[in-house]
């Protein structure tokens, strides 16, 4: 039986930033930014965790896009997973609600003026080429041509 328990971080896109969070609980990660999210529960796609953590850890409504491909250990037995989403039309801007102090949007030239978790840094580079590809446009960049 596989125990391995998958967490999903989400990029969460917007006007060609991304949104870190800074965490403030446990003690021995705060202080340090990650990908937002949190576990998937028994039953739950991951895709639909990702959607139902941004809401409650940042109080907005987000649509999973694609998943950067890799996964990364965490502490036996968890796995990040990361999934590219955006905000929904007519969604609250992120506010800190749950486990985090502070929240900033990164700008390609920003992404490492923040201190990320150790195990967020392959992850965050792994989702860099997605990251220009959501900002360019598509299906599902609001309009952008």
């Amino acid at each position: 039986m596989d125990e391995t328990i998958v967490v999903v971080g989400g990029a969460l896109l917007h006007d060609g930033r991304l949104l870190a969070a800074r965490r403030s609980a446990p003690p021995e990660l705060a202080g340090r930014w990650e990908l937002p999210g949190g576990k998937v529960e028994p039953g739950e796609a991951p895709d639909a965790a990702l959607v139902r953590e941004l809401r409650e850890e940042l109080g907005v409504m987000t649509e999973a896009m694609e998943r950067v491909p890799g996964e990364w250990p965490l502490r036996v037995p968890y796995v990040l997973q990361v999934w590219t989403a955006r905000l929904l039309p007519g969604s609250d801007g992120p506010e800190p609600l749950e486990d985090h102090d502070e929240l900033r949007w990164l700008t390609p030239d920003e992404i490492w003026d923040v201190d990320w978790l150790d195990q967020d840094v392959p992850a965050v580079k792994a989702t860099l080429p997605h990251w220009t590809t959501a900002s360019a446009g598509g299906p599902h960049a609001d309009g952008r041509p």
